[in-house]
């Protein structure tokens, strides 16, 4: 069922748990996405970046393919754009089919954040386009963002950004970053800064950089009241360690099971990921708990 992230979010909100939204960049990772949580009997979301499409998810290839994926599965499963920063690229999307926008103006100055957050909402909402913005700014791991409290969501703002934007749901700053954390490194998250951004708005809050996270703190962070979980360093790290653990088991092998195989480890991985979020077993028809093997 290709959806938007709206109904997806809104389940997630109401029910206490998360959803992964993984960047996928090709056949393999769309489709490891799209079976695991056909397996898991959760919804999944498909995060493409602008620069990711530029480089080499091509739009035009990208979105009638997750689309022909999505519509013969029998879970929930949402296309969204994310960190989108410029206008024209986020219209291309909207035209394109994208199911759902993230705009990224979070590094702007306040009252902009708004007025581009504001834009886009007006435009996608009348499609039935769900819109996710960001307050305060996620930065990046390798330049010790995670612990520059400078940039966490204010939320004394954030009923007020919400208001005026009318965003549906919203990416909060509270001690994650993106890219790989210095080695052994596990980021220390304002759990209480979740729960209380929770209370003040009462909607779908997304945690970027949930890559290197840890297990216990993406538990804590769900049960604060995060719904979406962002992962990409942690999938395309998997999808690389897997293609050279099968070059050096054997140097003979074909491309196409190197492909194969970086397909396999990706799908028992977003498992893994969607148990400990609590998404698995939410789109289950039927009597009794879920097993792990059903």
């Amino acid at each position: 069922m290709y959806v938007s992230m709206k109904p997806i979010l809104e389940h997630a909100h109401i029910h206490g748990y998360a959803v992964m939204a993984m960047n996928s960049i090709n056949m393999e990772m769309v489709r490891a996405a799209v079976n695991a949580a056909q397996a898991e009997h959760s919804a999944v979301i498909i995060n493409i970046g602008m620069g990711q499409m530029k480089n080499h998810a091509h739009p035009e290839d990208m979105v009638p393919m997750i689309r022909q994926l999505a519509e013969r599965a029998l879970i929930p499963v949402a296309l969204n754009l994310d960190h989108g920063q410029d206008f024209t690229f986020i219209c291309e999307c909207m035209k394109r089919g994208f199911s759902s926008i993230m705009i990224d103006a979070s590094a702007l100055p306040y009252e902009e954040n708004i007025a581009r957050t504001r834009l886009v909402c007006e435009m996608a909402h009348p499609l039935g386009i769900c819109v996710e913005g960001e307050l305060g700014h996620v930065g990046q791991a390798a330049d010790g963002d995670d612990e520059n409290g400078g940039l966490y969501t204010e939320p004394g703002q954030a009923k007020e950004f919400a208001d005026r934007t009318g965003v549906d749901a919203l990416a909060v700053a509270v001690g994650t970053a993106h890219g790989n954390y210095p080695k052994g490194k596990t980021p220390k998250l304002d759990f209480e800064r979740i729960r209380l951004l929770k209370k003040i708005l009462n909607m779908p809050l997304v945690l970027h950089g949930g890559s290197g996270a840890g297990e216990e703190n993406l538990k804590k962070a769900v049960a604060c009241g995060i719904n979406k979980v962002n992962v990409c360093t942690d999938a395309f790290g998997i999808g690389s360690r897997s293609i050279e653990k099968q070059m050096n088991e054997n140097p003979e092998v074909d491309y196409m099971h190197l492909c194969m195989g970086v397909e396999e480890e990706l799908t028992n991985y977003i498992r893994t990921f969607m148990r400990t979020i609590g998404s698995s077993g939410q789109y289950y028809f039927g009597e009794g708990p879920l097993s792990g093997n059903e």
